[in-house]
């Protein structure tokens, strides 16, 4: 008995192990999302991904997983083609034209989920998947998403690898994730990067607030999805505190003594 209510027990570990190598795979790529000025492309790739996987349902009959993925990861690479693109032909305007190819993908993913009769489920669970669901072979799909991101450390400082890695990335985490938490995971840590945190600590607070929240999703019996990026942008926002904390006191100016005589 005790070992049934050990293996009872260990089901756990699978969500916690998505979200640890869920933040180690996506922290760095929001870190370089920060340093480019370019914080819609989160949305815009991750909702590409989600219109293309609804779209595979809608048009062929029960799709396959690989399948599924391949169609979401070509989805998100001409997405992130085209944020290249606009970011260089116009930088000025490159979050305005980001903002609108999220608009363009999320109208394209309820326009695919109008012809799935399960299209309003599958779109729900994609904004905001239940991970305490998450299965053995898509936590070792984002164990291979971190090793990968961490062996190519600072080349992803350079776009002809940023873009395609992070649209990859991006479109094999939504499924597991759903695009709420890819977006919370990615931009939490690295306002706290900005602010002057280590990389380590950075990332080791965003896993213990995605504990924080995968815990209180159990204890509720809440979607853990929304629970766990609820604390997620809640550590993000803490950020600024450490910000306004580290920044130097404005300097005294003396005060302009009167040039009268008396």
């Amino acid at each position: 008995m005790g070992a049934g209510l050990a293996w009872a027990d260990a089901w756990f570990l699978a969500p916690a192990a998505a979200l640890l190598f869920s933040v180690w795979a996506l922290a760095p790529l929001g870190a370089q999302v920060l340093a480019r000025g370019v914080v819609f492309i989160d949305l815009a790739v991750a909702q590409a991904a989600a219109a293309a996987a609804l779209w595979a349902g809608a048009l062929m009959d029960h799709p396959d997983w690989l399948t599924t993925q391949l169609l979401a990861a070509f989805g998100a690479l001409a997405c992130a083609a085209l944020v290249a693109f606009l970011s260089r032909t116009w930088p000025a305007q490159r979050e305005a034209l980001i903002g609108l190819l999220y608009v363009l993908g999320a109208s394209a993913a309820l326009l695919g989920a109008r012809q799935d009769a399960h299209g309003r489920e599958r779109m729900t669970e994609l904004l905001a998947a239940d991970i305490l669901w998450a299965q053995g072979p898509q936590v070792a799909v984002l164990g291979a998403c971190a090793l990968a991101v961490g062996l190519l450390g600072a080349r992803l400082q350079r776009d002809r690898v940023f873009f395609p890695v992070f649209a990859v990335v991006a479109s094999l985490a939504v499924p597991v994730l759903g695009l709420f938490l890819v977006f919370a995971t990615l931009i939490a840590p690295a306002l706290w990067q900005r602010a002057g945190a280590a990389p380590r600590w950075a990332r080791l607070g965003a896993v213990a607030a995605s504990g924080l929240g995968l815990g209180t999703s159990w204890a509720l019996d809440a979607p853990s999805g929304a629970c766990i990026a609820l604390a997620l942008s809640a550590y993000g926002g803490l950020s600024v505190l450490k910000a306004a904390a580290s920044s130097p006191a404005p300097a005294q100016v003396p005060p302009r003594s009167s040039g009268g005589s008396t």
